[in-house]
């Protein structure tokens, strides 16, 4: 038994409330779905990022995913960040490699990008991002591979950045593809949208959310009743995590 239990890869998702993660259930099927049974994937829910070192010393730990609101504040408990990781200064990966070191990646770049343009084949070629964390960031270098043209839309002021209450009705026709990275929106707080003047949404637009849950948000909800595209952040999670298993097991 003891023997059994020491053969065993564990994985697992660094966060904050992280208890109904996408992540674990996700991992869970996947290892059923594939026999894997010497692998598990867990929640370390922690406090604070200064509890980083103890998940990483465990023993028999083979890769680590990362999510709100850590993924910017892990980068200094890594040996090396891969170039998207290091450009964008945000991980979603940790991989352990066979010297000890440890790096980080971000599989949300590939995730976003594989499910953006499945669902549409040539995007508008300006587009807001809505939020200003780490997702946002990834989105951001999505968009610039493809020289699409973007601004952030934040309650902040910044560069390239429109606050909410300067967006007005040809701000919104002016950018076709408008990407929800914030958490606004998020079961439970599902009545809730970011504060956009949708009354300027045509059947041009595309909205994409980076939520999951709910499926449809009351931001794509609105963009559905004016016949936008729409898509949430189921695929790109599942390409994400599938990218994730591809780096731990490269």
């Amino acid at each position: 038994m003891e023997s059994k239990k020491k053969s065993i890869k564990r994985y697992g998702l660094i966060g904050k409330n992280i208890e109904y993660s996408f992540s674990r259930a996700y991992f869970k099927q996947k290892f059923e779905n594939e026999n894997l049974n010497d692998c598990s994937y867990e929640n370390f829910d922690l406090e604070n990022i200064k509890l980083l070192p103890e998940v990483l010393k465990l023993e028999h730990i083979s890769g680590l995913n990362v999510t709100i609101p850590y993924k910017r504040e892990v980068l200094p408990f890594l040996d090396t960040l891969s170039p998207a990781a290091q450009k964008i200064n945000s991980v979603n990966t940790i991989k352990f490699e066979p010297d000890g070191s440890i790096s980080g990646h971000n599989t949300d770049v590939y995730g976003f990008q594989k499910s953006l343009f499945e669902r549409v084949a040539n995007p508008p070629k300006k587009a807001l991002i809505i939020g200003t964390g780490g997702a946002s960031s990834a989105i951001a270098y999505v968009l610039e591979q493809y020289g699409i043209e973007f601004s952030y839309v934040s309650r902040n002021e910044g560069a390239n950045t429109y606050q909410y209450h300067a967006l007005d009705d040809q701000i919104i026709r002016e950018h076709l593809l408008i990407i929800n990275a914030s958490p606004v929106g998020t079961f439970p707080n599902i009545n809730q949208a970011p504060d956009l003047p949708y009354q300027a949404l045509t059947n041009n637009h595309i909205l994409y959310d980076l939520i999951y849950n709910p499926l449809e948000t009351k931001f794509l909800k609105e963009g559905k009743k004016r016949n936008c595209t729409i898509s949430n952040g189921l695929k790109m999670l599942e390409y994400q995590a599938e990218k994730s298993w591809e780096i731990w097991n490269q």
